[in-house]
């Protein structure tokens, strides 16, 4: 495929994804959603904290901050991703339950105190993935650049539903694969380089 059959495919493909998780019934939703966060708490135990970078649920993505409460409690520290600049990395800035929030880049909530942090683990939401742990998200690349910008690198979790998975997201240079997927069907890690 050429770049540009790609970049079609690619928008052709998260319209068609994004509008099948819109269309999931509420209480399939929540069944999927309650074994996603089963598959989340067991990871968490394997995992290095104490930061947690997640993310704010758009579109019927899956919503981390029940999990991510659970793991408030168990003595992690949370953090919001905010858009600094445009074609640059997200800033993650420490959250919870209660803070001063404003309006962000894609009408999403952002903290408004730059008390910004550097995760350990980040969740990702996945609009598509493939076998190799390639995500395919919304296309802005923040992800992507926030993954590559970060030093150490945290671990890196694609959160989504299992109808997300693809044969391939025909990954580009710059897409950088997460260590593991979570979705209702289980937890797929990364192969070993």
């Amino acid at each position: 495929m050429t770049d540009e059959e790609i970049k079609r495919w690619r928008q052709e493909t998260r319209a068609r994804l994004v509008a099948a998780r819109l269309a999931i019934g509420a209480a399939k939703r929540r069944r999927w959603e309650a074994t996603i966060e089963q598959h989340l708490q067991a990871l968490f135990d394997t995992l290095p904290g104490p930061v947690l970078g997640l993310y704010w649920p758009f579109r019927a993505e899956f919503d981390p901050r029940p999990v991510a409460e659970i793991l408030r409690a168990e003595g992690w520290r949370l953090a919001l991703p905010a858009v600094v600049e445009k074609r640059g990395p997200l800033e993650y800035r420490r959250w919870q339950p209660g803070v001063e929030m404003e309006t962000g880049a894609f009408d999403l909530p952002a903290p408004k105190a730059r008390d910004v942090v550097a995760p350990d683990v980040v969740l990702a939401p996945v609009v598509g993935f493939d076998a190799a742990n390639y995500r395919l998200g919304y296309g802005g690349g923040y992800f992507d650049r926030t993954l590559t910008a970060l030093s150490p690198r945290p671990v890196a979790i694609g959160v989504g539903f299992a109808l997300a998975r693809l044969p391939t997201i025909f990954p580009r240079p710059d897409d950088v694969p997460m260590d593991a997927i979570v979705t209702e069907a289980g937890v797929q890690r990364r192969a070993a380089a």
